[in-house]
């Protein structure tokens, strides 16, 4: 099945995070807190101003964002869990950092 959503809206998988303590712990999957971080499937097309012009998306497809603990609806698709959210529900994309130039 293909999803696409409507309007500002955002489809987001969540990014699983480690399931060890630094200590070396394990916490089960009951206790561990859900992130807050996670990539983005797919977006919509994009709101409207109240004169009808187009408001273009900030993130796209693949980008990984962050968001409120407490953001979007959960949602099963295709027996995936996924976060329909706004836009203004995500906080910001995290950019890989790139790696510097070694001096000559």
């Amino acid at each position: 099945m293909s999803f696409r959503p409507l309007h500002d809206r955002v489809v987001v998988r969540r990014v699983g995070s480690d399931e060890k303590t630094a200590g070396g712990i394990i916490i089960p999957d009951t206790a561990q807190e859900k992130p807050s971080e996670g990539e983005v499937v797919s977006v919509g097309p994009g709101g409207r101003t109240e004169d009808g012009k187009a408001i273009t998306m900030d993130v796209k497809a693949g980008d990984r964002v962050l968001f409120g603990k407490w953001s979007g609806t959960e949602v099963s698709i295709d027996g995936e869990e996924l976060l329909i959210m706004k836009e203004s529900d995500i906080m910001g994309v995290i950019e890989a950092k790139k790696k510097a130039k070694k001096a000559a």
